[in-house]
């Protein structure tokens, strides 16, 4: 049997909640009550999902009768199963505090010289929220343009103009720079090298409140850390001896400093909160998964098959996928909900099982934007 609470159609993390345990009842059921804390003003959708292999999915929403759950619970089920007994469930949602997090970053690459690859420009630049891409610059269009249909609609072409404008004076400030750092460490001009910035800022979210978490403006060249503001501190970090001219440069105008700070910890953050505000409809409509499920030879025992269960194109990116047995949930290696191309999420979860084992596998998905969860079973193929 398996119950878990969730924020968003997303469980909670173990840590933050407390189980009593299976225990059993005075007429030979069981029982199993699981807890969390809550902001009693929070917004969020919490539910209870159980799964057990005597009936389908259930999944009962805070403040909807829990009565309802052995309603739901057939009597034929349980006697085609030959179950001699039933789970009762008690589900409790208390109270939890659990920060979303987002973040802003802007990320440049300038290589030294030009490179004879497709998609490779000699300078790049893209802006990234919460992981997707929001708008894009390449030295050979030289425009900054969009990525989000919703950047498109909510930013007038004054801000794309203005955003194109300061791009290019940065291309060229790279340019300039990846130079001057080539003859301080005496590389070769035949050879390629990188210069690459990232900056931006993160916040926390607990209800409507939104508060500066931290803020990152970091230089790297050749793919090794470079030179790094700490914005406690309000002052530059070298990593390397050859970031120490550029540190005392930098470092001996204070308004650079004062800058620095001022948009990471201000500017940034009311840009970030502006783009989430813009992105709002886009979020609420959503995008629903694509489920697929197949199997092949494990690579590490012949004798068995690894079985994977993939979730793609949806939108946001919390969601729940199960690899299950008669129902039950199993243990699985997870990829880690990625990126697609188009600004949607995907997930694959796979599980090693016996080739000529017999037993019915599904693949289980839950996600906001779909009224009913998602069940596909394993074919054998």
């Amino acid at each position: 049997m398996m119950m878990t609470i969730r924020k968003y159609c997303t469980s909670l993390p173990k840590y933050e909640v407390e189980s009593t345990g299976i225990r059993p009842n005075h007429d030979g059921t069981f029982q199993l009550k699981r807890s969390v804390e809550i902001q009693e003003d929070e917004k969020a959708e919490y539910d209870c999902f159980v799964s057990h292999r005597n009936f389908k999915p259930i999944i009962i929403k805070l403040g909807q009768a829990t009565e309802s759950l052995n309603a739901e619970t057939p009597a034929a089920g349980r006697e085609r199963a030959g179950a001699t007994s039933d789970s009762s469930v008690t589900g409790s949602l208390e109270k939890v505090i659990q920060n979303e997090k987002h973040s802003l970053y802007y990320i440049y690459t300038a290589l030294s010289k030009p490179v004879d690859l497709p998609g490779i420009y000699q300078f790049t630049a893209m802006g990234l929220l919460d992981d997707i891409q929001i708008d894009y610059y390449n030295s050979r269009e030289q425009r900054k343009i969009p990525k989000q249909t919703w950047m498109k609609e909510k930013l007038q072409e004054d801000y794309w103009e203005k955003g194109t404008q300061s791009r290019k004076s940065k291309e060229q400030w790279f340019n300039v720079n990846v130079d001057i750092l080539m003859k301080r460490m005496r590389h070769n001009e035949s050879d390629l090298h990188v210069l690459q910035w990232r900056h931006g800022c993160e916040v926390e979210q607990k209800g409507d409140e939104v508060k500066f978490s931290k803020g990152i403006s970091e230089y790297g060249y050749d793919g090794e850390d470079f030179l790094t503001f700490d914005d406690k501190e309000s002052q530059w970090v070298a990593s390397v001896a050859a970031a120490l001219p550029t540190k005392r440069k930098w470092g001996n105008v204070p308004i650079l400093n004062q800058y620095a700070k001022g948009y990471l910890e201000k500017e940034c953050v009311d840009w970030l909160n502006k783009f989430r505000e813009y992105a709002d409809e886009e979020i609420r409509h959503g995008s629903s998964p694509t489920v697929h499920v197949f199997a092949k030879r494990s690579i590490k025992d012949k004798s068995k098959l690894k079985l994977t269960c993939m979730a793609t194109g949806f939108y946001p990116r919390d969601v729940t996928l199960l690899i299950r047995k008669s129902h039950t949930s199993l243990p699985d290696d997870e990829t880690g909900t990625r990126p697609n191309h188009d600004g949607t999420f995907q997930v694959k979860k796979s599980v090693e099982i016996q080739e000529d084992e017999k037993a019915e596998y599904d693949c289980f998905v839950s996600h906001r934007t779909l009224k009913e969860t998602i069940i596909v079973t394993w074919d054998g193929e």
